[in-house]
């Protein structure tokens, strides 16, 4: 979940420079539309997170023309300011439309239960996680690396001036991205909402966590969110249940040493 909500992240502000730290808000919004979509117009699961995908992915489209894309050339202070204003405006919007508490996920039937691995069973939902999220990992590399609009993508993330010089349509290319990352959080939220719970906090809550993902991946890189996700993710869950007293210490701990270690990211460049 954490890499799938935090690669749009790692790739926009790779891209464009963008201190985007309202990236959290549209998982929000993804968990809100999938639980919507599933009480009020008893949309399957399936459906409801393809939906939420697009709705979100659509909405930061206009969002990224009409506000985002003014900033571009901002400082970061502006654009800090401007994301976590966009925070405390989707807490209060969430808390009018759905209330102050959080909003459970109704799990279809043939995704509940436990799995028996051999000796030890394990819930089937999170099964169902895991291989969704590999599924959307490898979707996200053949995109990215075999197809004309991944090479424009790497082009622009290397050399924003020399892609432009070579015919590369930035603007539209930094939308389409926004695009896709936002939708992609906005699936992230869907799908991890019986997990992290869906709640108007759930963008200020979780920020951290996305960007400590970017953070020690590396910026503009695939392989950087996964494998900083992934061992963060493990690492936290791992010492939480081993040292439940200590709470998020380790994953602090991690980070700092990683960034010491290397500070422009697991994968990112200098």
């Amino acid at each position: 979940m954490l890499y799938i909500i935090s690669v749009g992240l790692s790739v926009t502000m790779g891209l464009m420079g963008f201190a985007n730290l309202a990236h959290g808000v549209f998982a929000m919004a993804g968990g809100y539309v999938t639980v919507t979509l599933m009480k009020t117009a008893g949309m399957p699961f399936p459906l409801a997170l393809l939906a939420a995908f697009a709705v979100v992915g659509l909405c930061s489209v206009v969002l990224e023309r009409a506000l985002y894309s003014r900033l571009y050339s901002a400082g970061e202070l502006e654009q800090v300011l401007f994301t976590i204003g966009l925070i405390f405006m989707a807490i209060a919007s969430a808390k009018f439309i759905w209330g102050p508490l959080p909003q459970g996920i109704d799990i279809p039937d043939y995704l509940q239960g436990r799995l028996d691995i051999g000796s030890r069973s394990f819930p089937v939902y999170r099964a169902f996680l895991i291989a969704v999220s590999l599924v959307i990992v490898l979707g996200l590399w053949l995109g990215i690396e075999r197809t004309k609009f991944g090479a424009q993508v790497r082009a622009a993330v290397d050399n924003r001036q020399m892609a432009q010089s070579l015919g590369i349509h930035t603007r539209r290319l930094f939308t389409l991205t926004f695009a896709l990352g936002s939708g992609l959080a906005a699936l992230g939220g869907g799908l991890g909402a019986e997990i992290l719970a869906i709640n108007p906090s759930y963008a200020i809550e979780h920020l951290v966590y996305f960007l400590i993902v970017v953070a020690v991946g590396g910026l503009g890189s695939l392989r950087g969110p996964f494998v900083a996700a992934l061992l963060l993710g493990v690492t936290d869950t791992a010492f939480k249940y081993l040292v439940p007293e200590l709470g998020a210490f380790f994953i602090f701990v991690a980070m700092f040493g990683l960034l010491m270690w290397r500070p422009a990211g697991l994968f990112g460049r200098s």
